[in-house]
């Protein structure tokens, strides 16, 4: 999924998407590499297989956001809410993860090599 609209943002790479309302989006399979996302409500969002490498994902709210396969390899997720996220076969490596809430998220199967904790 690349260049379509979804709640008046466009979804593409690199877009900037600051501070925007994406609550229980279907974004599954979007790509959204080198995306700027910083303080973005994602809670409930479907994000199942996304391309989220190297997207800056600053304070966002990822709470209860399906993530299952999803790549956030090198993704800036500081001070980002994850809890109850299911992260289940993601790819955080090299993932900066400082200050992020992971309370109740399901880590199953996450691959977190190089992940800055």
């Amino acid at each position: 999924m690349t260049g379509v609209e979804v709640n008046g943002y466009t979804i593409e790479p690199g877009a900037h998407l600051g501070l925007a309302e994406l609550e229980g989006a279907n974004l599954a399979g979007a790509d959204l590499y080198g995306a700027n996302l910083e303080g973005a409500c994602l809670n409930g969002a479907d994000l199942r297989g996304a391309n989220l490498i190297e997207a800056w994902l600053v304070r966002a709210d990822l709470s209860g956001t399906i993530l299952h396969e999803a790549f956030l390899v090198r993704a800036d997720l500081f001070q980002a809410d994850l809890h109850g996220a299911d992260l289940e076969g993601s790819t955080l490596q090299s993932a900066a993860l400082r200050s992020a809430n992971l309370s109740g998220a399901n880590l199953r199967g996450t691959i977190l090599a190089e992940a800055n904790l």
